[in-house]
């Protein structure tokens, strides 16, 4: 008998510890520095207001110092009441174990310490195979005698505190709550430090069977039972006098049950259409190499990591944006209408929104307009997560004219200058682009134009003759520099290397783009040609409160979340664009004459300030897009069916994603000084 009883322990330090020393050493080392997964949370551009979170285990991680006594004395007496005496191992509750399994012919008694089970609780966490994951939680003498070493080792490095705070922050509790900042969160809606004996009790009673002792989904008698054990055992370890224990077990179990959010779809009603910038906050997350070596590594980072992430959007731009996609088009319309607002010269998102809800539930959806759809395909209208705005796997939306940007940059960064002249017929036989022969939308557009008159008419055989003279492959390439990405199998053989020099219908628009892409291209353009990379985000900081870092290819460390801008066009070469681009708006250019009429003409107007921008259009108006700039913000709106692009828009709605614009900016930049853009040189006007 003492032989038997004696053998768990000196497989600790003997045959069982010899066969598993090496391995051991190196989990125990994992062990000092494991921190368990943790919730990332979604900030309001405030830095105060939690939009949502994202987690697969819901816990916030808490310092012992702000948690109750009384939940540090419940699990004491709940779990292992010689906590503060023993070394790791109870050799106690080992023979004690031994010999209740002994007559039971099974495992009717553990004998882990809290130790033993932070141990096993911290590889768990760290496991990153289901190998590893079934090593740290299997019931073998093995694992068990594994535990013992290890938690020999640990108590050696850390204090009984610092064992406390990472158990009391590891423990899972039941209905998604891990650690004890969720349980006080979920099921009594305070926090750890205001728990109660009773509540405390209560917490602690789950941790050997959340199911079984759950005071939320059962009728509470066996977790009222569990409770008032784990009361009286405090009683008989002095941490409760028999009054105040006799006191607690009389008391009901009063849980006040919240159900903490997780992912965009939970976002508070208050907030509910920023659920498409949060949306983008996940696709722009998974593309960042900083996060993991891949999309998975990279989200389950986000939902284990304890990321503080702070949203870049302006409340007073995105509620601008909102009322004004709403203005013309109903969330109930086949057509969407969004706009995207950003920031030159950071690339910060500042708006995105769209006439639909942020909803998973898509029961009372509209049904398809595209007649190749099945029967029982919903629309996604009203409600969708589909990221219709840019940011995701949607191709976009054909941009039409809007594109006439990128070869007139690419014309005016070779050399070309803005009095570039040509005598533009109604119709432009191309011996470039083999024979094809477009024409212009208007009689009215036939005549000679410059690169201003041309731009502010949208004159197609004008700029197809002007991409001829640069090269479509160098418009191609400089749309790419800007942003843009090829989502189709047709847009990524046309934009080849092979191909892209034949593409001449590319400064017409026939590729498909996304408003998030098109107002970032058009805002390096007010920013004098530095073009920064779309951020959804102001900061992003680790659960230690320092900044999300990576490093360069070069070996810098950067912050995740500051712009990345390089310049891709010289300063004057943008200012000249701007220039043109103050044409179509109805403003006045700088340097010269815009030839009498334009195709937004009322821009200016409306928005009260110097704007420039560039309408758009496609085959019988499937889609229509206006994309307007001011020195602070550059904004993109389209108008169209995602479910069908040939459900056609109309020439009526052109005017829609113009005046979503105009009055976007106007109110986005009400009460702001009037800034005014930088003229272009006089080499570069001609």
């Amino acid at each position: 008998m003492v032989a038997a009883l004696a053998y768990p322990l000196a497989a600790v330090t003997g045959i069982g510890a010899k066969a598993t020393a090496h391995a051991m050493e190196q989990k125990t080392d994992i062990l000092r520095t494991a921190m368990p997964a943790e919730t990332s949370y979604l900030y309001a551009p405030d830095g105060k207001t939690i939009l949502t979170m994202f987690y697969e285990e819901y816990r916030q991680y808490t310092k012992l110092s702000d948690m109750s006594p009384h939940i540090q004395q419940a699990i004491v007496a709940a779990e292992d009441n010689r906590f503060y005496q023993h070394h790791g191992v109870d050799p106690k509750g080992v023979a004690r174990a031994f010999v209740a399994n002994a007559r039971s012919s099974g495992v009717s008694q553990g004998a882990s310490t809290l130790t033993m089970q932070y141990v096993r609780m911290a590889l768990r966490d760290s496991a990153k195979t289901p190998k590893e994951v079934q090593e740290a939680t299997q019931q073998t003498s093995l694992r068990k005698v594994r535990e013992m070493r290890m938690a020999l080792d640990i108590e050696k490095e850390l204090t009984k505190e610092q064992i406390m705070e990472r158990y009391l922050n590891s423990a899972y509790f039941g209905h998604r709550a891990y650690g004890i900042h969720a349980a006080a969160q979920i099921f009594f809606s305070k926090t750890p430090a205001t728990l109660t004996p009773v509540e405390a009790a209560t917490l602690a009673g789950l941790v050997k069977s959340p199911s079984a002792y759950d005071p939320i989904s059962s009728d509470q008698k066996e977790a009222t039972g569990r409770r008032n054990y784990v009361l009286d055992r405090m009683a008989q370890l002095g941490y409760l006098s028999p009054d105040a224990a006799a006191a607690a077990r009389a008391e009901p179990i009063r849980t006040r049950v919240t159900s903490p959010a997780n992912d965009c779809a939970s976002i508070d009603k208050r907030y509910q259409s920023w659920g498409f910038a949060c949306d983008y906050v996940k696709n722009w997350w998974s593309a960042q190499p900083a996060f993991g070596e891949n999309r998975l590594e990279r989200m389950d980072k986000l939902r284990r990591g304890g990321y503080r992430i702070v949203l870049s959007l302006d409340p007073k731009v995105q509620a601008a944006a909102e009322k004004n996609v709403g203005a013309k088009e109903n969330v109930g319309s086949p057509f969407a209408n969004g706009i995207v607002v950003a920031e030159p010269g950071t690339g910060r998102v500042k708006a995105m929104a769209v006439n639909r809800n942020y909803s998973l539930d898509l029961s009372e959806n509209g049904p398809s307009s595209n007649p190749e759809a099945s029967p029982n395909v919903k629309a996604n209208y009203p409600n969708t997560v589909a990221p219709l705005l840019g940011g995701g796997s949607l191709p976009g939306y054909q941009a039409g004219s809007t594109f006439k940007m990128f070869p007139m940059l690419a014309a005016l960064d070779a050399g070309m200058t803005l009095s570039t002249a040509f005598d533009s017929p109604h119709r432009y036989h191309s011996q470039v682009y083999d024979g094809w022969s477009p024409s212009n939308a208007s009689g009215a557009m036939t005549g000679r134009q410059t690169m201003w008159s041309g731009f502010g008419k949208s004159v197609n055989t004008y700029f197809v003759w002007l991409e001829e003279q640069v090269g479509a492959d160098r418009a191609v390439h400089m749309a790419e520099q800007l942003g843009l990405r090829w989502r189709t199998d047709v847009d990524r053989e046309h934009a080849s290397p092979a191909k892209a020099k034949k593409w001449g219908a590319f400064t017409l628009g026939v590729s498909d783009a996304t408003p998030l892409e098109m107002a970032n291209a058009y805002a390096a353009v007010a920013a004098d040609g530095r073009y920064c990379e779309a951020i959804p985000v102001n900061s992003i900081t680790n659960r230690d409160g320092t900044p999300a870092t990576y490093r360069t290819a070069s070996g810098i460390e950067r912050e995740v979340a500051k712009p990345r801008c390089r310049q891709v066009v010289s300063a004057d070469a943008a200012r000249a664009a701007t220039d043109a681009a103050r044409c179509p708006t109805g403003d006045t250019p700088a340097k010269g004459s815009c030839g009498g009429w334009s195709t937004a003409d009322s821009v200016r107007g409306t928005v009260g300030r110097p704007v420039a921008g560039k309408t758009g259009t496609t085959d019988s108006t499937r889609s229509a897009w206006f994309v307007g700039y001011t020195p602070e913000l550059a904004a993109a709106s389209f108008i169209s069916d995602p479910d069908n692009p040939f459900n056609a828009v109309g020439d009526g709605q052109s005017q829609i994603p113009i005046q979503a614009v105009a009055n976007t900016l106007k109110e986005a930049l009400k009460g702001k000084p009037v800034r005014q853009f930088t003229p272009p040189s006089d080499a570069i006007v001609g």
